[in-house]
């Protein structure tokens, strides 16, 4: 007699491997997140703000890892001649559960083994560094200047900048950044964009933020994508074809890529 949408499972005792898979599955997920959380690595795809989600998720995953191991055990060591088990097969999927087991596998095991890295000045310019120096994505309601010029960060001249734009405001004030070198297309030998990513959630909405550098003569002209602490006053230049705030650097010192490279 036949039984729709139902079949007969293995003699208690055998190997469920459907639920093997599933362990695998959940135990290689698990140990990704906990890869990147424990490594630091979380902070170059998440906000710091939003990685708690990842830590929760990572426990969960091998929590539930565990759960499946012992449901297999209790299943494998039952004795082999108990009777069949009657469990229903059929289920709505929107892939066939071997495509769609063999992506959540491969999908773990190369976030096992990929690095994630900083974006780059390629990426930079792609996204239009250029159209950052005055405006932002971070937009504050109410801002007031509660730090000294030269304790800002790149972001926070560029949040000053989107509420006080003119740049002569600012001309004379000492600066003190650190970011990574990106040469826009155009500009002359001694000028160059300090540049750092901004985060406002994780690594895909990533943007730059940045400001030009006036390197002094005689100056040697750094490599692309290095990371440097640049000390001078603030000037103003036309670059581009208008008014931008520039820092006119006294001292331009070669710094290893820091940690967490990214702003917020």
């Amino acid at each position: 007699m036949a039984v729709s949408s139902r079949s007969i499972s293995r003699r208690r005792g055998s190997i469920p491997w459907s639920m093997v898979v599933d362990l695998l599955i959940l135990g290689l997920w698990g140990a990704m997140l906990v890869r990147f959380w424990v490594t630091g690595q979380m902070a170059l795809l998440l906000h710091p703000d939003y990685q708690w989600l990842a830590h929760l998720t990572a426990i969960l995953l091998l929590g539930l890892a565990a759960l499946r191991g012992r449901q297999i055990w209790q299943q494998v060591s039952q004795f082999s001649r108990l009777p069949p088990v009657i469990t229903a097969d059929s289920h709505i999927s929107l892939l066939p559960r071997q495509i769609s087991t063999s992506l959540l596998l491969a999908v773990a095991v190369f976030g096992l083994i990929y690095t994630p890295r900083p974006f780059t000045s390629d990426t930079a310019l792609q996204r239009g560094i250029t159209d950052t120096l005055t405006m932002t994505r971070s937009q504050p309601q109410r801002f007031t200047l509660n730090t000294n010029p030269e304790e800002r960060t790149i972001i926070d001249w560029v949040r000053t900048l989107n509420v006080y734009p003119e740049p002569d405001a600012y001309a004379g004030k000492k600066a003190d950044v650190a970011g990574f070198v990106i040469y826009p297309p155009g500009w002359s030998e001694n000028y160059l964009m300090i540049s750092r990513f901004v985060l406002t959630c994780c690594a895909a909405d990533a943007y730059p933020v940045g400001l030009p550098v006036r390197l002094a003569e005689g100056q040697p002209r750094p490599r692309q994508d290095t990371w440097l602490q640049v000390q001078g006053q603030m000037t103003t230049d036309t670059l581009d074809g208008k008014r931008q705030l520039v820092i006119d650097a006294s001292q331009v010192e070669v710094i290893p890529e820091p940690r967490n490279p990214y702003e917020y």
